[in-house]
């Protein structure tokens, strides 16, 4: 205003007559200077006149025009160009001035708007990230917006990452090539959106936008994304407080802005480091989802390191966010078994290593979820119905070898060392002793930590595959044994020790069915007679008693006292073990006693 006031003073013109109000800013100016120049304020002049009564003070007329686009900043430098004083044009003005002119019907200042736009502007990334800043406010977006300037600026904006991220250049001044990456920081996360959407539609590759996408992340979330020491005891400062709900304000935003997998597919060590910031600062449920469901998309991509990194807290000592983990990695095995299915019917994922790229990626994904479940057993705090969802969030079929599983056990039996019984069952249902190599087994079989039912059932599975290793021997003589039997020799082995435990199965079903009939009878018998049975009838009893306990005790010797157990399918497991190079010794026969 005092500029204003100067130019009517230097040009010694009449009083003013034409006052402009905008928001508290007042500017003192001359119809005759504005008018000509100025189509909406010659219209509203001839309006104001129309309705003002004929008198003395009747031309002068007052505006309000606080509507007006880039506000009392940009009428400043449109009323000094109407005045012929110098105008100059910034990147970060250009857009206000360009949609002021417009507000105004002012196509001189218009013009000079525009050349500067298309000419300077728009010409470089950092003036177009300018541009496309000045374009974020509430007032001016709009008319941004219709008269397409927001969109030139995000086009121009995305033309220079794609030349940058393609071919860098070191800007001076700036260092590393990198140096776009600030200039990008400079948006606010709606606005880069627009960035994103100007990739898409110059179909740039999806490592373009997948980089500038964790290259603006990187930036503007850098205090988030850094580890936070643990915080103190006692009452939290207000201003923290409030710093922490604008963090997670922009957290949230971010997220939101991130570009679809399908468009630019983030790197999974990124995603983790964004799914436990947004653990960490308690974001709203919805973006805690999506980062899970990202995760969840690239999950075969991770290590260890990163999955181990979304359980711990925010100072990175802790385990606590094991939930999220489990429902990161039961979402990736539900989308893999939402694949085709084999003809055998089982998830091609499921169907065994190197049948198809999902079953590589759900057994890599199983032995991480090992060793990030042996991170977390040294946790002493940790309860086993956590350990038990993370490390059973994998089907054990994934596993061709529960070695990794095993060893998480281990660690966390030891750990915990006042489990009883159950409890240490409860930890080992997570495994199959089966799947377990011969040097897995052996320790096993020695690990006083494991329960007494894991040790037998490890123990068992030797005898058993010498049992098949027998047979299959004794049926593929004519082919020289069991070391050259072909494929198809040891199938028919196989097939035929599995037929011999079925009939031996049945067999034990039908002798303990008589035994209950017996007892039974026995039971009515005494309860009828009121007595005991005579000596005659003693003997006869006692020897089939006797007869029937012997056919018993010789089934069960012959057949996995675990059935029903912890795994049943034991055909399909090979230690690979040289077998003629295994001592074997044979167990003594035991009687078995049922009362």
């Amino acid at each position: 205003m005092d500029r204003i006031t100067q130019w009517v003073s230097s040009q010694e013109v009449v009083p003013a007559d034409l006052t402009v109000r905008i928001a508290d800013s007042v500017f003192p100016l001359h119809k005759a200077v504005m008018v000509p120049k100025c189509g909406y304020i010659r219209r509203a002049v001839e309006a104001a006149a129309a309705s003002q009564p004929q008198g003395p003070g009747a031309g002068a007329v007052e505006l309000d025009l606080s509507a007006l686009p880039g506000g009392a900043d940009a009428f400043e430098k449109a009323a000094r160009y109407c005045y012929g004083g110098s105008l100059e044009i910034m990147a970060r003005d250009a857009a206000a001035l360009r949609c002021a002119a417009a507000f105004l019907d002012a196509p001189d200042l218009a013009r000079r708007a525009e050349d500067f736009l298309a000419q300077a502007a728009l010409r470089s990334l950092p003036g177009a990230v300018a541009v496309l800043r000045s374009c974020e406010c509430d007032e001016l977006l709009p008319a941004a917006d219709e008269l397409d300037v927001a969109r030139r600026a995000a086009e121009a904006v995305a033309l220079g990452v794609c030349n940058e991220a393609l071919f860098p250049t070191a800007r001076q001044g700036a260092g590393a090539p990198g140096w776009w990456a600030a200039e990008l920081a400079a948006l606010s996360p709606a606005t880069f959106r627009r960035v994103l959407t100007a990739l898409r539609c110059r179909r740039a590759g999806p490592e373009v936008v997948a980089a500038a996408a964790v290259a603006y992340t990187e930036l503007v979330l850098a205090g988030i994304l850094a580890p936070a020491a643990a915080p103190g005891p006692g009452r939290r400062d207000v201003a923290v407080v409030r710093a922490d709900v604008e963090q997670r304000a922009l957290l949230e935003a971010v997220v939101d802005a991130l570009p679809p997998a399908a468009d630019g597919p983030l790197p999974a060590a990124f995603l983790c480091r964004l799914l436990h910031a947004a653990v960490t600062a308690e974001a709203s449920a919805k973006t805690c989802r999506d980062m899970e469901l990202r995760v969840a998309g690239v999950l075969d991509q991770a290590t260890a390191a990163d999955l181990l990194g979304v359980a711990l807290d925010g100072a990175g000592e802790r385990v606590r966010n094991d939930d999220t983990v489990r429902r990161v990695v039961a979402t990736f095995v539900e989308r893999q078994q939402r694949q085709p299915q084999t003809q055998e019917g089982r998830p091609a994922s499921l169907a065994g290593a190197g049948d198809s790229d999902g079953g590589v990626a759900l057994e890599k994904v199983a032995k991480m979820v090992d060793e990030v479940a042996a991170e977390m057993a040294t946790e002493e705090s940790l309860p086993i119905s956590k350990f038990v969802g993370v490390a059973g969030a994998v089907p054990k079929d994934a596993r061709p070898s529960h070695d990794f599983l095993y060893r998480a056990v281990d660690i966390y039996l030891k750990t915990h060392p006042g489990l009883d019984e159950i409890e240490r069952e409860k930890v080992c249902s997570v495994m199959d002793p089966l799947r377990l190599s011969y040097q897995a087994r052996l320790h096993a079989s020695q690990n006083k930590r494991l329960p007494l039912h894991a040790v037998l059932s490890a123990l068992y599975y030797d005898q058993l595959k010498l049992r098949s290793a027998d047979g299959g021997g004794a049926g593929g003589g004519a082919e020289g044994g069991w070391e050259t039997q072909s494929a198809a020799g040891k199938a028919r082995a196989q097939a035929r020790a599995d037929s011999s435990l079925a009939r031996e199965n049945e067999a034990l079903t039908s002798e303990l069915a008589r035994m209950r009939a017996y007892v039974s009878g026995m039971q009515q018998h005494s309860k009828g007679s009121g007595s005991r049975p005579s000596s005659s009838l003693v003997p006869a009893a006692a020897g089939k008693k006797a007869t029937f306990l012997g056919s018993v005790s010789r089934t069960l010797s012959r057949l996995n006292p675990f059935k029903g157990g912890w795994a049943k399918d034991t055909a399909s497991i090979a230690d690979g073990r040289d077998r003629s190079a295994m001592h074997v010794v044979k167990p003594k026969r035991r009687r078995f006693s049922i009362g």
